[in-house]
Parts: C-alpha cells; sequence; structure tokens
C-alpha cells in the first residue's frame, strides 16, 4: 500500500514538526553519548594512573623489588594486593627493569615477562591506554617504579576493568533516553498544538488549494471595479487594490502605512478609519463621489469597499437638470395658457388694439429676460443655466435676480466647472429660500472676473447657516435636510462645490448676509483664459437691471 503525502497543510507542518523534532532528539542523544565514551575511558584511565602514581610513591615497594626475588608470597606482590584490594583496580602488576613480574592478580603469572611492551615506561614516560592483556581488555596506566636515589628499578602497571567502564556507559543511557523521551514529548505537544492552531486558521485547506485561492483572490482583487482597503488592527494599510487606488490616488508603495500618512484630513479619511459610523457612506475623494462600507475583521483590522458613484451622480444631476426644465416649461406652459386666455377673451370682445398690445407685451417680457442674462453672462452654458433656474425659481415663488456688478466675459476655460458650482449654489439657495414667509424671497447671483479669477457669490433671504456650522456644510454627507427617498445625494453638492475650488487653488466659503439669509463665496482662480478676456470687449451697462420672477424690473 503506498503512502501518500497529505494535502492538509496542517498535517503536512505535524508530521514536518514531528520528523524534524525526533530527527533533532536522536542527533542530539548521539552526540551526547558518543563523547561521554571517550570521557568515561578518559576517566578510567587518569584513574588507573593515579592508582600506579600513588604506589610507585610509595619508598618501600621499590626497596622490596631490589632487595627480593619474585615470588607469590612475596613482600611486593602482598603490598601489590593491598593496594589493588583497596582500590578496586582490576590488577596491580610490579615489574622489573627487565619486564619480569614481581606481582600480579594471578600469582602464576609472577616470574614471567608481561605481555605488553614496557619499554617506554622503563624509559621514564608515563603511559595511558585502553589495551588487551592477560585479564582481558582494561584501561591501563603504567608508571615508572624509581628509588631512593631516583633511578629506576622496575614500573608498577594498574588496570581497570573495561567492563566497569562500558556498564558506566550503559547505565547512563536509560537516564539519557528518558530525558530524549520527555523532551521528544514536549516537541510533540507543542508540534500538535500549532498543527491544530494552524488548522483553524487555514479552516483545513490543502496546500494547492491555498495556491489556487491565492490567485483567485489577487484576481478578483484586481478585476472587480469596487475599490478595497485592508486594514490590520494598529489601522495600517493591509492592502489597496487598482480601482481603490484610482479611486483615492494611492499606489502600491502605501501598503504598511498609517492611513493618516497618505489621505489629507477630511471626511474620506474619518470614512476610511471608522471614525464615523454608517453604512454606505458618502466621501468625496478628488472630485469623485464614493460610498464606502466599512467591515470589521476576526483578527482585529476591517476591510473598507468602495464603489464610484460619480457617473450615477452626475446622471442624477442631469435628471434633476431635466426635471428643472419640465417645471420650467409647465410653468411656462401655465402662463401661457392664461395669456391665450386672456388674449382668446379680447379677441371675442372685439378688442383687437388691446389684443395686439398684449401680444406684444409678452414677448417684449420673455425676450427682455433673456437678453437682460445674456448681455451680463456671456459664456452660453451659464446664462442658459441662469435661465432655467429662473423658471424654476419663477414656480417656487422665488425671484432669481441678477447683480447689477455682475460682468462675465465668455472666456471661461472650462464651463462645465462653473455650472456645476452655479447650480449648486442656487439649488441650495432655493431649498433654504422656498416656502419660507418672507414679503419678497429672492436669491441674488453675482459673477465677476478678477483678473484671471472667477469670484462666483450667491446670496439669499433664507434662515442663513449659523457659524458653529459654517464648516461643517462643506463636509460629504453633511445636509439639514430630512433623509427621505428624494433626498438623493444630499450632502455632497456643498462637498463638491468645495472640492472644485479647492482643485483650482481657491476656496469657498458662506457669511451672513445683512439683513438674513446667507451668502455662499467661490474664488476659482485661473478660470478665465487671459488672450481670451483681452478679445472679449463687453460693453458696461449704464444702468443696472434685474431679473425677477416674472421677468419685470422691480
Amino acid at each position: 500500500m503506498r503512502i501518500h503525502w497529505p494535502r492538509r497543510v496542517f498535517a503536512q507542518v505535524l508530521i514536518t514538526q514531528l520528523a524534524i523534532t525526533t530527527g533533532v532528539m536522536v542527533l542530539a542523544t548521539g552526540l551526547f553519548l558518543a563523547p561521554f565514551s571517550h570521557v568515561l575511558d578518559d576517566q578510567a584511565m587518569r584513574r588507573a594512573q593515579a592508582i600506579a602514581q600513588t604506589a610507585a610513591a610509595d619508598p618501600e615497594l621499590a626497596r622490596n623489588l631490589v632487595a627480593s626475588a619474585p615470588a607469590p608470597h612475596g613482600p611486593v606482590q602482598s603490598t601489590a594486593e593491598r593496594i589493588r584490594r583497596s582500590t578496586g583496580a582490576l590488577y596491580v602488576v610490579v615489574m622489573d627493569t627487565h619486564g619480569v613480574r614481581w606481582s600480579h592478580t594471578n600469582t602464576a603469572e609472577i616470574g614471567h615477562h608481561v605481555s605488553t611492551d614496557p619499554s617506554r615506561t622503563l624509559a621514564g614516560r608515563e603511559v595511558r591506554q585502553i589495551d588487551t592483556g592477560t585479564l582481558g581488555r582494561s584501561a591501563r596506566a603504567k608508571v615508572p617504579l624509581r628509588d631512593a636515589g631516583g633511578r629506576i628499578v622496575g614500573a608498577v602497571s594498574v588496570g581497570i576493568a573495561y567492563d566497569s567502564v562500558h556498564g558506566l556507559l550503559l547505565g547512563a543511557i536509560p537516564g539519557l533516553l528518558r530525558y530524549a523521551g520527555a523532551a521528544l514529548a514536549v516537541g510533540v505537544l507543542a508540534a500538535v498544538g500549532v498543527a491544530r492552531s494552524l488548522r483553524r486558521r487555514t479552516h483545513g485547506v490543502a496546500t494547492a488549494d491555498i495556491s489556487a485561492l491565492l490567485a483567485e483572490r489577487e484576481a478578483m482583487l484586481h478585476g472587480i471595479r469596487e475599490g478595497v482597503v485592508a486594514f490590520d488592527r494598529k489601522g495600517r494599510i493591509r492592502l489597496v487594490n487598482d480601482e481603490a487606488g484610482r479611486l483615492l490616488g494611492l499606489d502600491a508603495g502605501t501598503a504598511g502605512r498609517a492611513l493618516d500618512e497618505v489621505l489629507p484630513p477630511g471626511r474620506t479619511t474619518d470614512v476610511l478609519a471608522g471614525r464615523v459610523d454608517g453604512s454606505d457612506l458618502l466621501a468625496v475623494s478628488g472630485g469623485r463621489v464614493l460610498v464606502a462600507n466599512r467591515v470589521p475583521t476576526r483578527d482585529g483590522g476591517a476591510v473598507v469597499t468602495l464603489r464610484d458613484r460619480t457617473e450615477l451622480e452626475l446622471l442624477g444631476r442631469e435628471l434633476d437638470s431635466t426635471q428643472g426644465l419640465l417645471d420650467a416649461l409647465r410653468a411656462q406652459d401655465h402662463e401661457h395658457a392664461n395669456q391665450l386666455h386672456t388674449l382668446r377673451g379680447l379677441l371675442e370682445l372685439g378688442r383687437y388694439d388691446t389684443a395686439v398690445e398684449f401680444v406684444a407685451e409678452v414677448a417684449s417680457e420673455h425676450r427682455a429676460s433673456a437678453e437682460q442674462i445674456a448681455e451680463r453672462v456671456h459664456d452660453p452654458l451659464l446664462s442658459a443655466l441662469l435661465v432655467g433656474k429662473a423658471a424654476i425659481a419663477a414656480e417656487r415663488g422665488v425671484a432669481l435676480r441678477i447683480s447689477p456688478a455682475t460682468l462675465l466675459p465668455d472666456a471661461v476655460v472650462d464651463p462645465r466647472d462653473l455650472v456645476t458650482v452655479l447650480g449648486n449654489l442656487i439649488d441650495n439657495a432655493l431649498d433654504a429660500t422656498a416656502g419660507r414667509r418672507c414679503a419678497e424671497p429672492f436669491i441674488e447671483v453675482d459673477l465677476r472676473p478678477e483678473g484671471t479669477t472667477a469670484v462666483l457669490r450667491v446670496s439669499d433671504t433664507g434662515p442663513g447657516v449659523p457659524p458653529d456650522m459654517r464648516e461643517r456644510i462643506f463636509a460629504e454627507g453633511w445636509s439639514t435636510k430630512c433623509a427621505t427617498d428624494s433626498s438623493r445625494g444630499r450632502g455632497i453638492g456643498l462637498a463638491l462645490v468645495r472640492r472644485l475650488s479647492e482643485r483650482y487653488g481657491g476656496m469657498a466659503r458662506v457669511t451672513a448676509r445683512a439683513g438674513g439669509g446667507a451668502v455662499f463665496t467661490v474664488v476659482l482662480p485661473e478660470a478665465l483664459a487671459p488672450e481670451r478676456l483681452t478679445r472679449e470687449h463687453a460693453p458696461c451697462p449704464a444702468a443696472s437691471r434685474q431679473l425677477t420672477a416674472t421677468g419685470e424690473s422691480p
């Protein structure tokens, strides 16, 4: 039966850790036992050497060796046996200068030549070695034996049974194995714990699946049309996909950095950082309207998804413009119907001259309204916007006036930006003014150039803006209106106005109007083309005129 390598990550890690732990313990045990055997051999030889040195230091032994003959019951044999029994040595052999034994554990060997070469010892050198003799293998040491005059008269050889040394080694192995087994058990438990933790973290996914999931994750994150920004528990950016980089102006180098380091302070940063609660939160970044949702993760971090609603907002505003045009047409239709009814009555009454005068007056009023705007605002898009907004304001009972100081030449670099700014300011003023009980509710528009800078000012007779809210109203998502189904895009208009002004290097602010109401001022540097300004020769009006809801001068 074939043994297959497991596919699960935790199983692979467990087997690998067990193999490594077992291998390390076996290697460590082997590395300990190898020198331990040599240490025991050296200790046995040093012990034999110490016994031999002690015996050779006895002057009585040297005198007896010189004065007596080798005999089983001689003084040399007696002294050597006493030393052997007291030290537990295997043997204590005393020999003369010819290598003849004068003592031995086996008395039959007395008088015979030693089995190993004693020449080095008899030459005055001490010898330690593991060797085999008549009594078997032993750890032995040989020391020269000197008389009182220092002359070598023989040698003392002491042996320690090698079986005892080997027994010490074998006796140490069980204890060593117990320690190794305990260490191995701890290692196994640690490996099992790590494997279980890894299984929980990887949800039991196989290694091949991890690679596939990673590839699918990269393809999904960088292929979807929604921005994704991931944060760790400390608020540092962990991941930014391509769409989020495009929407927020971030690059791959922002990973690992704090959000406040890569984005300027503002609502967008607060929404991404989780300092603003809620779902489908609106934010503006680089002129783009974004919808953000933040979802916390189990590790303490968070994932933020971003949807680009810029095109939807533009379509919505176009729809609003279309709806406004329809409202204006409906208002004009109502007005024209009344005028036609009047004209019909005059004709039926036979007052033909009065009917002709009435038609001429009505035509003159409408022509004068458009001509007054075109005379002061030369850009066709802006003048068309003002004509349409005037009709909508009239439908809602508010007069839209053009300031006497208004004179904007046809030199706007990007009229769409000014249309966005002016349209939002007028809509905001109209919402604030319409429906209020006021003797004469009106909105006044002032457009003028200051060099290449365009200054737009819209004032109204609404309730005004309290001083503590004059900065908050330019934040994304802030609105004083109720959250109803018809409040789509609320809290975005003024934020777009400020972002556009900042993009031009200008500013947007709100102040109080004398007599009540608010005045919104937007300054757009370099919004006018200098070469077109020099070609523009607009006549300065001799007298100021005002455009009212009915087209009459007040």
